[in-house]
């Protein structure tokens, strides 16, 4: 999950597309190529070579002109700003399919997402383990996150279980919100909130495709 840096005050448009950028300059990498131009990444994603270059300005890095940017110290610039070089402790709650895939995929790791536990109410999943992470019964959350000290929750629950679930979370000490449920959740000042909703972007592709 991207974490701002407090000094640098970006847009999260700006913020959003760093990611892709990191994306492609590590498949140049893996090519073996060790320079890229703003105009070369502009060709491969729908930014234009101007955009590029000003996200890039936020960041702590400078390109050589005509030449571009050396590949290694941009891919460390850009996971250093991200946030993705530093590990960031999560819990997850709603261990069903979709909670489970999360606590499955390895590759959040990564990107310096380590969820540490997952947290239900099913007496069918609670003392299991999803890919070597225990699961945990709700009611223990309080008592886990004192040892754990995570700060990130990842909500994964019914929709009609979010609102209730995330503020106990907050009361647990998270501070952080990566919502997977479609209902809007209120959080207080202070507690980041991100949003992502499986459902509303296939509304949107459905929308799009005229279905």
């Amino acid at each position: 999950m991207p974490i701002q840096n407090e000094s640098i005050k970006i847009p999260e448009p700006a913020l959003r597309r760093l990611p892709w950028y990191l994306s492609y300059v590590k498949l140049l990498k893996s090519q073996g190529e060790v320079i890229v131009s703003s105009t070369q990444i502009a060709k491969k994603i729908d930014v234009s070579a101007s955009q590029i270059a000003k996200d890039l300005s936020y960041v702590d890095i400078n390109g050589k002109t005509r030449v571009g940017y050396d590949i290694d110290e941009l891919i460390s610039v850009l996971e250093t700003f991200l946030g993705f070089k530093k590990s960031h402790k999560a819990v997850l709650f709603g261990v069903g399919s979709l909670g489970a895939a999360l606590l499955s995929d390895s590759g959040l790791e990564q990107y310096g997402l380590k969820i540490i536990a997952g947290f239900d109410v099913n007496p069918a999943i609670v003392n299991q383990q999803v890919h070597h992470i225990p699961v945990f019964h709700t009611d223990e959350f309080f008592e886990r996150n004192e040892k754990i000290q995570a700060e990130i929750g990842i909500l994964t629950v019914p929709p009609g279980y979010a609102q209730e679930v995330s503020d106990y979370m907050i009361r647990g000490g998270i501070k952080g919100i990566w919502n997977f449920t479609p209902f809007r959740i209120r959080v207080p000042e202070g507690v980041v909130l991100q949003n992502t909703s499986l459902y509303a972007h296939l509304a949107v592709m459905f929308n799009r495709l005229g279905s």
